[in-house]
């Protein structure tokens, strides 16, 4: 069996050990080193044994155990814990199997408690659902690994000290987690739709489980717009996954993707999810960039694009979202109205010099201006902050065209 076998696995699995491990454990820091040292477990015997028949019980299961083993070994800890496992001895893998549906649900909202900061909420999820590390994580927020860090350790401390529920919320809770529930959900999405590092563009893994948790919210919340937004946005931007990336996994960028590869049957659902939410004439960001990713997949062909619709919707989304990453994916809307002088103007205002998607937008203007030198120093910029590897040979292939030119 081959490492990248369990490589597999862990990106697969992770979120949903850690969350049963939580709930069984009772202790975060526990569930994580208990399922650390599974997966530790399976690199050493997986290759030589093979693939167990459910990858998933076998960590569960063998991280249950470590925990135990540890807890014996640490008489200090509090009676809860010994508890907890009576109630989940370790003959019952079955029943572990049977509740991990809610599981990872109920770990977002425990993360997603309103004690605890919005950037520590979302920075613990990912860690805890999606297994990212931290230096990942803390290059999607572009803050240094270090803040990130004590983010993470000062939300754990504060769930232990607060005796912060692993639970779903009462119904009238619910709207109070809310934005940080679809903030959470719709970063573990763009981490899998365009991961901060790594050989692959997309986590295929990171995309079905962020679609998964949206259709759970909708379930569970079915007269909130934005949580019926958030699950569209993230269907209409999967659809177009099959054509992001070229043969040799390059990134392939929207103006020149096979739209015959488009996923038809997302493009209609969430169209119709979009046209629901527009009944209900409530617009929030989500919503809005669900309307602007519909315009997008309405259209035969790039020039097909209602790009006065779509800047149109930017306008409303900035109105309502006013962060610098907002106004610079509208100034994209800007050059294909307004020409790529007036984008460049809008994109030198802006304040994201640490954000690689900056300078690779600032480059492009640049390129269609003509001016050359400017564009290739751009690129330059981009390439240096980027570590998603097809990104680097797409902008390393866009900067040797204009050296070339």
């Amino acid at each position: 069996m081959a490492s990248d076998d369990i490589a597999r696995v862990f990106r697969e699995e992770h979120g949903r050990a850690v969350a049963v491990l939580i709930r069984v454990l009772g202790d975060i820091d526990l569930a994580e080193d208990a399922v650390q040292d599974a997966f530790t477990v399976a690199v050493e015997r997986w290759p030589a044994e093979g693939l167990p028949p459910s990858p998933a019980g076998w960590i569960i299961t063998t991280a249950r155990n470590r925990a135990i083993d540890r807890l014996r070994r640490e008489a200090s800890r509090t009676r809860r814990h010994t508890e907890a496992l009576l109630l989940h001895p370790p003959d019952q893998p079955r029943e572990e199997e049977g509740s991990v549906r809610d599981d990872r649900l109920r770990l977002i909202f425990t993360c997603c408690h309103p004690a605890l900061a919005q950037p520590a909420q979302v920075a613990l999820t990912l860690r805890l659902l999606g297994g990212l590390s931290t230096p990942e994580i803390a290059r999607a927020f572009l803050v240094p690994e270090a803040t990130l860090a004590q983010r993470i350790v000062r939300a754990k401390n504060k769930i232990r000290e607060a005796g912060i529920p692993y639970r779903v919320p009462r119904d009238a809770d619910l709207p109070d987690r809310l934005a940080s529930v679809l903030a959470v959900v719709y970063l573990v999405f763009t981490e899998g739709h365009t991961a901060t590092s790594g050989e692959q563009l997309v986590r295929e893994d990171l995309c079905a489980e962020a679609i998964r948790l949206g259709r759970l919210l909708v379930e569970l919340m079915p007269d909130e717009p934005e949580a019926r937004g958030l699950l569209a946005l993230m269907l209409l931007t999967d659809a177009r996954r099959a054509a992001r990336a070229g043969a040799d996994g390059e990134l392939v960028l929207l103006a020149d993707q096979d739209r015959s590869r488009w996923d038809r049957a997302q493009i209609a659902e969430g169209h119709d999810l979009v046209r629901e939410c527009l009944r209900r004439n409530a617009p929030g960001p989500y919503q809005l960039q669900a309307a602007i990713n519909a315009v997008h997949t309405d259209a035969d062909s790039v020039g097909d694009t209602d790009w006065e619709q779509v800047l149109q919707l930017y306008d409303q989304l900035l109105a309502v979202t006013p962060t610098p990453v907002v106004a610079l994916n509208r100034a994209v809307a800007v050059a294909e109205t307004d020409g790529p002088a007036a984008a460049l103007g809008i994109v030198d205002e802006l304040d994201l010099t640490a954000f690689h998607a900056f300078h690779a937008v600032r480059a492009d203007l640049l390129r269609r201006l003509g001016r050359d030198e400017d564009a290739a120093r751009a690129y330059e910029a981009a390439l240096a902050l980027a570590d998603n590897e097809p990104e680097r040979r797409f902008l390393a292939r866009q900067l040797g065209a204009l050296r070339t030119r």
